[in-house]
């Protein structure tokens, strides 16, 4: 038995994006999660972490870009007709920051996402958001299939406890842990907070 990462075994050496190098993505950090219909256990401590985060890339001139989910036409969930469609303040886009609006767990899914990244000519993201094992997850995973390397800031990010259909719920907690344990395993590198990120 081995601890090797998959990407350890494959015989890739992941290192940690660069801040002076790469571009934050924050995705789906909004009122909704906070006291809408999907409020988070720890989300006040992910919020803090991607504050951090924004505060760092802000010194490095890293770009960052804000990912917001919009619910289908006519459902009450991210609906942007109501209050909880808005993004956290803490963490809110500042002018000159690029905005994007996705309506799957994967912010590159009919987005212009890769168009704004190829226009900025980076390929190393940083990934932070709501909630670690959807939309976190599925955007690290789309992002190596399209060329690029992901680093995720894990105090940046947060889940929610889930049903397993069998009578089971796993806390969030344990969600988020196992959701960047397999991100780390093959897709992604993944560090504590923002601090530890190189510039």
């Amino acid at each position: 038995m081995t601890n090797k990462t998959f990407m350890e075994l494959f015989g890739f050496k992941p290192v940690a994006a660069r801040l002076s190098e790469a571009v934050v993505i924050l995705i789906d950090m909004q009122r909704e999660y906070l006291d809408g219909a999907v409020p988070l256990p720890d989300l006040q401590s992910a919020v803090a972490g991607a504050a951090r985060l924004i505060e760092r890339a802000h010194q490095q001139g890293a770009p960052v870009i804000h990912v917001l989910n919009k619910g289908p036409d006519g459902n009450l969930l991210f609906n942007v007709q109501e209050p909880y469609y808005v993004e956290l303040t803490e963490i809110a886009a500042r002018p000159g920051e690029q905005i994007v609006i996705k309506h799957l767990p994967n912010a590159f899914a009919g987005t212009q996402l890769h168009e704004l990244l190829q226009k900025i000519g980076r390929t190393q993201l940083i990934i932070a958001g709501c909630t670690t094992h959807v939309c976190v997850s599925a955007t690290a995973r789309a992002a190596l299939d399209l060329g690029y390397s992901s680093t995720i800031v894990a105090d940046a990010t947060t889940s929610r406890d889930l049903d397993d259909g069998f009578s089971n719920v796993i806390p969030a907690t344990l969600v988020k842990q196992v959701a960047l344990a397999e991100l780390r395993d093959a897709f992604s590198v993944v560090v504590k907070t923002a601090d530890d990120l190189p510039v």
